[in-house]
């Protein structure tokens, strides 16, 4: 009797240790497809949101800068013939957006310091401590008085004498006149155009028809030339034209693969 109650035992402890474990492997199941489908909905909500990409706060700030300031430049290139394009790059540059500590406390868009200036100062530290810069009532001012900084002063000179609305030359014009110390100045200013495609304020005041770049690569008339723009390599500019790397190559005279912002290849010889 004792025997059988303790084998009665035995196969109840069996069953029920089974039936346990039949429960564990099953909620495990329903775990790991849960998992499953939570990884599925998430991957479906980034590839969702890689669709649409977010602006940074930068370039909202930089886009509302250009809305704000893009008539003001125009005028100052109707009036003294600096393109309203490198006007508003160099704002966007030298100001951060008008958000730089500088601009904020001074209305000084462009960095200018005082050397002559008989007008309100403030100190800001720049290439060295404590430098001296020029105070602004309002921005309007700041823009007059970037453009006669470069009108009355001879080393900006030979910028004048360039082809209207040539924004490469006077960048780099800008940067062998000494404007700023950074090396990388004129690719800045040229990549700042180039992005926001601030050249169509310069052909509006130049009465020309603008064309960006979407229309232009779907003109009927082929482009001769490209300005290089950040993330161009010569595979990519070649394919985006119809060329070999060794064409683009042969007909700019190019010895190897290396090119830099801003610079203008020919696409036809």
């Amino acid at each position: 009797m004792k025997l059988k109650y303790v084998v009665v035992c035995i196969l109840a402890l069996i069953l029920f240790g089974s039936c346990r474990s039949k429960k564990k492997i099953a909620e495990k199941r329903a775990k790991n497809q849960k998992e499953v489908v939570i990884k599925q909905e998430e991957s479906v909500v980034t590839k969702a949101d890689t669709k649409t990409p977010v602006k940074s706060s930068f370039e909202i700030s930089t886009i509302s800068y250009i809305n704000k300031y893009k008539d003001i430049a125009m005028l100052e290139m109707r009036k003294y013939k600096i393109p309203a394009s490198i006007t508003l790059a160099q704002g966007i540059l030298e100001s951060r957006s008008g958000n730089s500590e500088l601009t904020l406390k001074s209305n000084n868009h462009f960095g200018i310091k005082c050397h002559e200036w008989t007008g309100k100062k403030v100190y800001h530290d720049d290439d060295e401590n404590g430098e001296c810069f020029r105070k602004y009532r309002d921005p309007k001012t700041s823009f007059e008085d970037h453009s006669l900084f470069l009108v009355e002063r001879r080393r900006y000179s030979k910028l004048f004498k360039l082809k209207e609305g040539d924004y490469v030359a006077w960048a780099k014009g800008l940067s062998e006149a000494g404007y700023a110390t950074d090396r990388r100045y004129p690719a800045k200013l040229i990549g700042l155009i180039e992005k926001y495609e601030l050249h169509k304020f310069d052909t509006q005041v130049l009465g020309k028809p603008f064309v960006s770049e979407i229309e232009e690569n779907n003109s009927a008339e082929s482009p001769v030339s490209h300005i290089v723009v950040q993330g161009d390599t010569l595979y990519s500019i070649a394919k985006k034209y119809g060329l070999s790397v060794e064409e683009l190559k042969r007909i700019n005279g190019l010895s190897a693969n290396t090119i830099h912002i801003g610079q203008k290849l020919n696409l036809i010889k």
